[in-house]
This record gives C-alpha cells, sequence and structure tokens, in this order.
C-alpha cells in the first residue's frame, strides 16, 4: 500500500445528470458508473453555479466561486491569476506526479507536469466519433507508467462523449432509438434547423436529412453509454494494475446539457437546472462511505476542499467551496441551499437559486430574445417553462436584494469586482449587445461553407438516386 493515495478523476464534459440510469434516467445510460458509484458515495443535489466550461472546471479544480477565481466566461482572456492554486498545483507540491488527459490550454488545468491530448471532436464528414477509445488509447499506456513510479499520482481524464457533436459509434447509435429520423413528416427539428446562430454547426454533424429531435437526444444518450463502457475498460485496468484499494475516483462534470430545452438547443448555455445539475461521487473503499447517496445541496466548489480532506492534505487554503467529508460521515453541516448562478457563454446573465425559486437576470439581450428577468418556481415548476416574473414581483425584488447583498459582500472578501459585470467581451464581438436582434445577427457558431458541401452531397446523392428509379 502506497504511503500517499492516488487519485483518479473522470472530469467529464457536458454530462447531465437527470440523463444518467444514476440519477433515476429510465434509460440504462452509464451502468458501470452506476456500478462504482454504489460502492462510493453520490451526491444527489450537485450543482455547477457558473456556466460554462471554462468557469466550472476553474471552480472544480480550484474550490473557489467565480469571486474567487475571476474566471466567469467561457472565452476567459490570459491565464487564471496567480492568487489561486489548482488541485494539480497542489499536488504537484506534494511530489505528485501529475497528468492531464485532454484539457490542454484551458486556465484550470495548470499546474500538470504532463499533458496528453485525443481526438475528441468529429463531424458527419469524418464519420461516426470514437472520443472514449481515442481516450483510452493514451490513457491506459499513461496509467501503467504512472503506477509503475514510486510516487503517487493524479490523473485527470477530460471526457468529451456527452459534448456535440454527439456522433455514437455503432451500436450505440441506435440503442435508444427505433424510429426513423428522416421522416419527411417529422417537423420537430424545424426549429433547431431555423435558428440561424447554430443552424450551420448542426448541419456539420446531424445526418443528413434528419427531421426528428428525438434522434438527435438518443444520440446524446448514445454517448454517455458508448462513453460508460469505455470507462469501464479503465475500471478494469485500474483493477488490473492493483490500484483500487490506493486510489481515490471521483466522478464529475463541468455542467449539463441542453437538449431540446428552453430553444437552447443541444448546448450548454442558459441557467435552467438542465444545464446546472451535475453528477458527483466519490469512491475509495474503506475511505469513502459506500452506498452512501448525499440530499443535501453542494456546488462544484466544494469537490476540491473534499478531495483534499478525503487524501488527508491540509493545504493552507481558504476555500470558497467546504469539504462534504462530515456529510459522508452521517454528521450535520449548515445548508448552503442558495446560491450565486452565473452564464457568460452564449449569453451574459446572472441569477439566485434556493430550493423554492430561481431568478435568472440578463445583464444584456440574449439571441434568444428572452426577457431580461426571469423567476421558476422549482416546486411547482421543476422544468421551468412558466415565468412568474410579472406575477410575482415581490419574489424578484427579495431574491435580487438577496444576490446583491451577495455580491458586494464576496466584492469586499476579494476586493475584486463581480467578474460577470467586467467581461464585456465575453463573445469576442466587442462590446456588450444592445439588442436581442444585434445578437442573433452577430453569433455563429459553425461554418456555411461546411454546410453548404454537406447539403450539396446531399442533394447529388438524392438525384443519383432519383436517376436510378
Amino acid at each position: 500500500m502506497r504511503s500517499k493515495p492516488n487519485l483518479i478523476f473522470f472530469g467529464i464534459d457536458s454530462m447531465r445528470a437527470d440523463h444518467m440510469s444514476l440519477y433515476g434516467y429510465p434509460r440504462l445510460t452509464t451502468p458501470h458508473m452506476d456500478k462504482l458509484a454504489s460502492k462510493g458515495t453520490i451526491c444527489e443535489k450537485a450543482y455547477s453555479p457558473h456556466i460554462p466550461t471554462t468557469p466550472g472546471y476553474g471552480s472544480m479544480l480550484t474550490g473557489m466561486d467565480v469571486f474567487g477565481t475571476d474566471v466567469v466566461a467561457l472565452r476567459h482572456q490570459g491565464a487564471m491569476g496567480g492568487h489561486v492554486k489548482t488541485l494539480a498545483e497542489i499536488l504537484g507540491e506534494r511530489d505528485y506526479n501529475t497528468t492531464c488527459v485532454g484539457f490542454s490550454g484551458n486556465p484550470a488545468a495548470r499546474g500538470f507536469q504532463s499533458y496528453i491530448d485525443f481526438k475528441g471532436w468529429g463531424s458527419w464528414e469524418e464519420g461516426r466519433s470514437r472520443k472514449a477509445e481515442n481516450l483510452n488509447e493514451v490513457t491506459i499506456p499513461e496509467l501503467e507508467r504512472l503506477a509503475s513510479e514510486d510516487k503517487p499520482f493524479f490523473l485527470f481524464l477530460r471526457h468529451m462523449d456527452p459534448h456535440s457533436p454527439y456522433l455514437p459509434p455503432q451500436p450505440f447509435e441506435r440503442m435508444f432509438y427505433h424510429g426513423n429520423e428522416l421522416d419527411p413528416n417529422n417537423k420537430s427539428l424545424q426549429p433547431v434547423y431555423d435558428f440561424l446562430p447554430f443552424t450551420y454547426y448542426f448541419q456539420s454533424w446531424f445526418p443528413p436529412g434528419c427531421t426528428d429531435k428525438d434522434y438527435i437526444i438518443a444520440q446524446y444518450d448514445g454517448e454517455l453509454a458508448y462513453m460508460d463502457a469505455c470507462i469501464a475498460i479503465l475500471f478494469t485496468a485500474i483493477e488490473s494494475l492493483g490500484l483500487t484499494e490506493d486510489t481515490l475516483i471521483v466522478i464529475d462534470s463541468d455542467h449539463g446539457e441542453t437538449l431540446f430545452d428552453h430553444d437552447c438547443y443541444f448546448d450548454h448555455h442558459s441557467m435552467y437546472d438542465a444545464t446546472l445539475h451535475v453528477p458527483l461521487a466519490f469512491h475509495w473503499p474503506g475511505v469513502v462511505p459506500a452506498g452512501t447517496r448525499l440530499p443535501d445541496y453542494c456546488g462544484l466548489q466544494d469537490v476540491t476542499p473534499t478531495i483534499l480532506d478525503l487524501m488527508g492534505i491540509d493545504a493552507g487554503i481558504k476555500f470558497d467551496g467546504r469539504s462534504l467529508v462530515p456529510l459522508m460521515k452521517g454528521e450535520q453541516l449548515p445548508p448552503r441551499d442558495e446560491y450565486y448562478i452565473t452564464e457568460a457563454t452564449w449569453m451574459r446573465k446572472h441569477g439566485w437559486r434556493t430550493p423554492e425559486w430561481k431568478l435568472i437576470h440578463a445583464l444584456e439581450p440574449d439571441f434568444h430574445f428572452k426577457p431580461e428577468i426571469e423567476l421558476y418556481n422549482l416546486i411547482d415548476d421543476p422544468e421551468e417553462y412558466n415565468n412568474l416574473a410579472e406575477a410575482r414581483p415581490d419574489v424578484v425584488a427579495d431574491l435580487e436584494a438577496r444576490m446583491q447583498a451577495h455580491i458586494a459582500k464576496r466584492e469586499r472578501e476579494t476586493g475584486r469586482p463581480n467578474p460577470i459585470y467586467t467581461n464585456l467581451n465575453w463573445h469576442g464581438q466587442g462590446g456588450p449587445f444592445e439588442s436581442s436582434q444585434q445578437a442573433y445577427d452577430t453569433l455563429r457558431i459553425g461554418s456555411p461553407k461546411a454546410a453548404e458541401a454537406l447539403q450539396a452531397r446531399e442533394l447529388k446523392t438524392q438525384r443519383g438516386q432519383k436517376e436510378g428509379l
């Protein structure tokens, strides 16, 4: 047995908790992760309060909120400030070997000794994507190397399978879909094609002629199942190398994913719970309590403090998050069920979430033409489709006051302004948008030329089929 434990961290991108069988989804999407997590501790109400990837991983890997990291936008300019330490830096200072797979270039990935990349993207033209197999191909040799060294190690794995494009290989492509995705009478994808900011990107990876939104949702679920099968191979490798007893395994995600929710098609912008609610599980035989599900609210800023506490490491840092170990032991902690939420992906917004209410306040007009203020009762309307802002101005005023009090407190504590106020070029297009129409006309994802080429090929194929009749 090693004197210091190893850490293997599955930091899976865009994994929506409520599409995992681990969290009660009726489709069996994640059986292998379910099995491992059931032997450890599962956090039922883990949330990523700061969307999207850059601030999400920033909180996860530093134990800080956006006031602590000063990172709030996807397109963060420059490196993460030297006022914070990453988990890789903390463990590297304690003589750990540290390796990061699939995460080079992100501010939150600072401090790893080794960076290994893999092909984690794809398009329809390139064919079905084998992202998780590509990750395994580079990870298993590195895992074997780390296991052979006379040092503990930290291995961080950023799986990209739940991130679009959703192109799982067979048999996962048809695992959760048995219809006709090309049915001309199905118009469910038409609003997706009509959404100009994203349409070129979608046309680069949707099957040509696809009409059914449920097929695309099934591809997301297929990606989860495919990735889970590949992760099972890593679990087997961990066991075969004799690492199980000495290794803390963490499963987490930077944010969830919007599928056909709220017009935020197949992406992870917005602050609805589809994007905020993430999986979080810890496994370490004999250390992490087995068969435990924590009902308490927690956030990504709690992940690093919890890891260090489990590993017996005092970093001497005053984290914004806190260790969840007392909860694992059945002890009580003061509830933290209200929290500040932010987004700077394709929209710039912030808000306040409680167990009952969610306030969303747009800081500039968004490209979905949504109202400036949104208010949802999460008990009566958990899917967040009934905006009560006009009907309940009293609740809006109360939540806004609580949010502003929190902002003022954190600005005093850090001595820095709220970064959601200062990141005005979050979209790379200059200053704030003045209208939703301007945002809609400006923001574009994907290449029109690539979409045109795919459409031309599709038309050529159709002509050839007609000529052959």
